[in-house]
Order: structure tokens, then C-alpha cells, then sequence
């Protein structure tokens, strides 16, 4: 296997940021949903859910909005793996494999830039939740929580390279991605405190990757979490090299006409 090319891994990066930034209006739909959880079902719903084991001062709005960040990055993450389809179609990749770069430096600019743009979005919900009253812990808890961000945005961007890898064609990959998303998300307790689900809702939702980031990101910004920072840190990380190492292996199998 040829060595990383750090010149290929930041080229793809490079370009991978300015087809995002050009694309204007994917930035807008790609924030849409997320705000209209926060704004609506936060506001709308922060008098109806009041939790007695919520520490002080902590509403529903503040308990959401990590978990809201924690949505953005799951579907922004997993979605840039359509650019994989769209190279496929349009002979880049092609043009990209038969170079004299290795495959996984493909992978590592594709998961950079990925990761990145999903990064930029989920900071710009935390802006701006913080613009309509939600409150962090600290510069530290930032920091915390963007470590957190980075963790859960390369997993899920490595996990939409391996749908990319195996399907080829635009409506299959959103019907999977979609298939895939929806539960994730529900069952992370972005919505709800773990201790409030069914018992056996709690098992899965344990063994959902996503319920530890956004248990970081939730200790992180307004210090209340289920389990240990460590543990989330710990299980994001392990889950992060997993998808990495699986979506290079997919990624290197990918056959182009």
C-alpha cells in the first residue's frame, strides 16, 4: 500500500470545503431542521417537560440544545458522503483512483473535509442557541464540547462513505441514510434524559454511539450527564477508529467504470 500523500489528503480537503461554501443553499438546508427542533419543540415544549432530576436552572431548551447539536452532526456528517456518489457519476473519482495516491489518503481528505463542514454547522447551532439564552459552563466546556464534535462528525462522515461505497445511486443512498438516521437520533437522549425511556429503549439507546457524544457534548456545555466524560470520550474514540479503519476497507473496494 502506497504511504499517506498529505498534499492529496489536503487537496481533496480544499475541495471538499469550497464545493461547500459555494453551495449556499445547502448550508441553509442543512440548518433548517435543526433549528426548527430547537426553536419550536424548545420553546414550544420547555413548559410541558419539566424534569425533576434536571439540575438547577437547567430548562428544556438548555437540556435540547446539545442534543439538537448532536442531530446537526449526524446528518450533516452522513450526507457528505453524497459527494462520493456525485464524483462517481461525474468520472472525478475515477480520475482520483487511478492517480498515484493511495486510497486511504482519499478517505482522510474525503473524512477531513466532511468532518470540517460538519463542525462549522454544528458551532454555528451552538452560536446560535446561545443568541436565544442557552448558556455554557465555560471556554473549557467549549473546548470539551468541540473535541466531542470532532468524534462524533468523523465517525458518522466514515460512516456515510461506506453507504456511498456500496450504493450507487442518489435514492438509495438517502433511503438508507434515512433508515439509519432517524433511529439514531431518537435514541440518543437528544430529545429525553435516558432515566425517562422504557428499560429496553435504554439498552438500545447504550449501545448507540450517538447517546455518548451527545452525553459529552450535554456535560460539556451545561455540566449534566448520564455517564462519565471519560466514558463518552472513551466510546467515541473507540467508535471513531472503528469507522475510519471500516471505511477504508470499503473505500478499497470500491470498483469505478
Amino acid at each position: 500500500m502506497k504511504s499517506l500523500d498529505f498534499t492529496a489528503i489536503y487537496t481533496i480537503w480544499l475541495r471538499e470545503m469550497k464545493r461547500f461554501f459555494r453551495a449556499r443553499s445547502r448550508l441553509i438546508g442543512s440548518l433548517a431542521m435543526p433549528l426548527f427542533f430547537l426553536l419550536f419543540l424548545g420553546m414550544g415544549f420547555d413548559a410541558a417537560f419539566k424534569f425533576s432530576d434536571m439540575p438547577p436552572g437547567v430548562d428544556y431548551i438548555a437540556f435540547l440544545a446539545p442534543g439538537i447539536i448532536g442531530m446537526a452532526l449526524l446528518f450533516n456528517s452522513i450526507t457528505s458522503g453524497l459527494s462520493v456518489i456525485w464524483d462517481r457519476q461525474f468520472g472525478f473519482l475515477k480520475e482520483i483512483m487511478v492517480a498515484p495516491v493511495s486510497r486511504v489518503s482519499i478517505v482522510l481528505g474525503k473524512t477531513l473535509g466532511g468532518m470540517t463542514t460538519a463542525l462549522l454547522q454544528g458551532i454555528l447551532i451552538l452560536l446560535i442557541a446561545m443568541g436565544i439564552g442557552f448558556k455554557i459552563t465555560g471556554l473549557l466546556g467549549f473546548l470539551s464540547a468541540v473535541i466531542c464534535m470532532i468524534l462524533i462528525a468523523t465517525s458518522f462522515v466514515c460512516l456515510g462513505l461506506i453507504f456511498a461505497s456500496i450504493i450507487n445511486d442518489m435514492q438509495g443512498f438517502h433511503l438508507i441514510m434515512t433508515l439509519f438516521t432517524f433511529p439514531i437520533f431518537i435514541l440518543s437522549s437528544a430529545l429525553f434524559p435516558l432515566e425517562r425511556l422504557p428499560l429496553w429503549l435504554k439498552y438500545l439507546s447504550y449501545i448507540n454511539p450517538l447517546t455518548y457524544g451527545v452525553d459529552g457534548l450535554r456535560y460539556s456545555l451545561i455540566g449534566m450527564a448520564h455517564f462519565s466524560l471519560i466514558l463518552d470520550l472513551f466510546v467515541l474514540v473507540c467508535f471513531c477508529i472503528f469507522m475510519i479503519s471500516l471505511s477504508t476497507y470499503f473505500f478499497g473496494n470500491v470498483e469505478v467504470d
